[in-house]
């Protein structure tokens, strides 16, 4: 194991009597990174969070943390700060109490825990708080002082299990940002549960996308969205417009599709695809061009607008493509007054860079 990767998932896997929910994972977690496991319920991303964490043990394979096994190793052994969803702070203790708890289990001089604690209250800027008990605060509150001790005692790695998922929603896009400075500023390698594809997206250095106790691919952010490698990561993360269909040509220029309802579809080059091979053809309505910026587009199409609702910075129009009857289209407004009226004709197109083509 190479110095950068602070933690490995090899082989490993977990069964609940004969059912599989975690199934051979292969995972290298990178030193100060922040990676997000995303995938939706049951898809085995908080189990593979707890295996790490001690809280659950691989049914078989192994776990590497700073390159040693840590099967054996019990919980409080690990050096990892977790963070769980509904905090689990101590009601009875004040805030500085519930930040001193996993120094005083660790032993530490009286002197260097008050240290400790007094930069932890500063770190999620809580210091007026200190000594108010968990029920006094607002949950965004709760959730600094979770934060502050998970990493008060200074773990190798912290693990967060869905930490913002009990917030609303302003609150959650407020604590996404400053959890991401925390990042920064403390160069802790956090590892990040969600199922909200725009949190994971927000955060994340790299993703790691779970379904059905596998994981399909893990890369950073951009690539998840625009270079997805299965149907589930294209259709999961982001919004699509499908088209299925089949590889009718392969060359060093790119490739062409054909879909079912006979479009001809140009892209670039999809490296392991051969003709004849079933596919599908992904296309994000954002990048989708109309009107005159269409025309240079290596695939345009001319379609009557089946809908169109005005959205403040873009206009969502549904074409019916032969294929798919809702065809979306985001147009984005560069001075348009309104959004163009039912029944209207319009030129629309798109690059060969923008399509993915994945296997059926």
């Amino acid at each position: 194991m190479t110095d950068d990767i602070i933690g490995r998932y090899e082989n490993v896997s977990k069964f609940y009597g004969s059912m599989a929910v975690v199934k051979n994972l292969n995972l290298d977690i990178r030193r100060g990174e922040f990676l997000s496991l995303l995938g939706p319920s049951g898809s085995g991303k908080t189990t593979t969070l707890m295996m790490l964490a001690g809280l659950q043990s691989p049914s078989s394979g192994h776990i590497f943390l700073n390159g040693r096994p840590i099967e054996t190793t019990p919980p409080h052994r690990r050096n990892i700060g977790v963070v769980f969803q509904n905090y689990a702070l101590f009601p009875h203790m004040t805030i500085a109490e519930n930040l001193a708890y996993p120094l005083k289990a660790r032993r530490m001089a009286r002197a260097d825990i008050a240290q400790r604690v007094q930069r932890g209250l500063e770190m999620v800027k809580l210091q007026p708080l200190a000594q108010r008990r968990p029920t006094e605060l607002s949950g965004g509150q709760q959730q600094r002082v979770a934060l502050a001790r998970a990493l008060v005692f200074e773990p190798s790695i912290v693990l967060l299990d869905e930490p913002l998922g009990a917030l609303d929603r302003q609150l959650r896009e407020t604590m996404q940002l400053e959890l991401k400075q925390l990042h920064r500023e403390t160069g802790v390698t956090m590892v990040y549960v969600t199922h909200d594809q725009a949190e994971a997206m927000t955060m994340s250095d790299r993703v790691a996308v779970f379904n059905d106790g596998k994981l399909l691919q893990c890369a950073p952010p951009p690539e998840i969205y625009d270079r997805p490698t299965s149907a589930f990561v294209a259709e999961f993360v982001g919004e699509s417009n499908r088209l299925s269909g089949a590889v009718a040509a392969v060359d060093e220029g790119g490739c062409t599709v054909t879909t079912d309802a006979g479009i001809a579809i140009r892209t670039r080059p999809q490296p392991g695809l051969q003709r004849g091979q079933a596919v599908f053809v992904y296309l994000r309505p954002e990048r989708i061009l109309v009107g005159g910026a269409a025309a240079a587009c290596e695939n345009r199409h001319e379609a009557p607008i089946a809908d169109a609702i005005f959205l403040g910075d873009h206009t969502r129009l549904r074409i019916e493509l032969p294929g798919n009857r809702d065809f979306t289209i985001k147009q984005n407004f560069f001075g348009e007054t309104r959004p163009p009226d039912l029944g209207d004709r319009i030129v629309f197109g798109w690059t060969a860079e923008a399509p993915q083509v994945v296997p059926v």
